[in-house]
């Protein structure tokens, strides 16, 4: 597999929808993971990150707008459960948080979920997960998604890495690319190089997203070593 450059592969798609990034910083030190949102519609761009406990959630910018299936586009992106940062594009965020609560895994968590059903495009669900504890630091990635455009078949794919490697990382998105119906993220995550401090990587990857489609932006950098973490967010709302 051939590694990517993230700035090109943000810069060359117009609306690749949600994303996640998780990876680790070049000397070892830090585990990186970044969560973007964008949007076409009114409702999906009248959106901000606020924070919320050691997390995140999504919230109208303007309460007084309706908002079109606000149980697909308010949620809590981030949670963090022990020595573990869960990271979705949706409500199975929770899912995971209370799967695991239980004794179940990342992957037995999900297996209640399905992609949204928001027809024709039924979105994937997009998962990630990052584990820190005595100074090691492994990860996993998550897609729901229905069986090209089959609402009737769910294909579940689960890749898990069980060392994050200094100065790389993976990055996974709901869709390709524009269109109608919008179609869904197609194999593996992509495997991509880390690199910057956080507000490096922070101001790389917003200024690298489509400025008609951006919403907002969630970056943070965990010490291995002590679980200290440093958080960026930016919402193009204010």
């Amino acid at each position: 597999m051939e590694q990517l450059n993230i700035a090109q592969e943000l810069q060359n798609n117009a609306y690749p929808g949600r994303g996640i990034i998780i990876g680790r910083t070049p000397d070892g030190k830090q585990a990186v993971t970044a969560y973007f949102i964008m949007g076409r519609s009114a409702s999906s761009r009248n959106r901000i990150f606020a924070e919320q406990g050691e997390g995140i959630r999504t919230e109208a910018f303007d309460p007084s707008t309706l908002l079109v299936a606000p149980e697909l586009i308010i949620y809590s992106p981030v949670r963090v459960l022990g020595n573990n940062t869960i990271v979705t594009n949706g409500d199975q965020t929770d899912t995971i948080y209370d799967g695991m609560s239980e004794g179940k895994t990342f992957e037995e968590s999900l297996r209640v979920r399905k992609y949204e059903h928001d027809a024709p495009n039924y979105t994937p669900r997009i998962s990630g997960i990052m584990h820190i504890e005595d100074g090691r630091y492994d990860y996993a990635m998550s897609i729901l998604k229905s069986h090209n455009g089959n609402p009737d078949i769910c294909e579940r794919h689960t890749y898990s890495y069980d060392v994050a490697a200094p100065g790389e990382g993976h990055f996974i998105h709901t869709y390709m690319s524009d269109g109608s119906p919008l179609p869904s993220f197609e194999g593996e995550p992509k495997w991509i190089a880390i690199g910057g401090t956080i507000d490096e990587f922070t101001d790389m990857l917003w200024n690298s997203l489509n400025e008609d489609n951006k919403v907002s932006l969630f970056v943070r950098y965990i010490d291995i070593a002590t679980g200290a973490y440093e958080t960026r967010m930016v919402n193009k709302n204010k």
